[in-house]
């Protein structure tokens, strides 16, 4: 599986979605544009944090789309996701072995880390590891039902998309306007 092809996936779920900056944001982006889309355009390892308090502080449903490099970075979020909890919310780390969006050079989880079994250790319940598409769409069928983490183990690489055309500010404002919708 792509990193991709579990972008289009989480694109397939109803929810706020906050993107992972780089690539992974580019690429939702890309696939599926929407307001209710967060793309994160710098602040490295805080997508699931931002994720995490959009879900505390409202009724929606909130995706997170991070990366293994990001999560690496700001693993106290993990602990913060377990303590908390919420039911309406659902991380998504997609993890590729390397730093994707500024040249592929690997991560520790190419080597011995495994996120899956770590954010587990950090008191998460329900933390799944999925490998292809079928197991990435089961599991996010049941992110409403559980607190779910989901590492989505995915082969290297970026696809061609272009750079986002949206200034910062267009971006938190039409993003600020979904979250006010009931």
């Amino acid at each position: 599986m792509k990193r991709g092809d579990a972008i289009k996936e989480v694109a397939r779920q109803e929810g706020l979605v906050v993107a992972n900056l780089g690539f992974p944001s580019r690429e939702l982006y890309a696939f599926a544009d929407k307001p209710a889309y967060f793309y994160m355009l710098g602040s490295m390892g805080l997508a699931s944090s931002i994720g995490l308090g959009l879900a505390l502080s409202s009724s929606h449903f909130v995706y997170v789309i991070d990366g293994d490099g990001s999560i690496l970075m700001n693993m106290g979020s993990l602990v913060t996701i377990a303590h908390h909890a919420p039911d309406n919310f659902c991380l998504i780390i997609i993890d590729n072995k390397v730093y994707g969006s500024t040249g592929n050079q690997p991560t520790y989880t190419s080597q011995k880390a495994d996120l899956a079994e770590i954010a587990h250790s950090a008191g998460n319940k329900y933390v799944v590891r999925v490998k292809s598409v079928t197991e990435l769409c089961n599991a996010l069928a049941r992110c409403r039902e559980q607190k779910t983490i989901i590492v989505a183990e995915v082969e290297p690489g970026n696809e061609e998309v272009p750079v986002i055309p949206l200034e910062p500010r267009a971006i938190k404002e039409r993003f600020m306007k979904q979250i006010k919708k009931p």
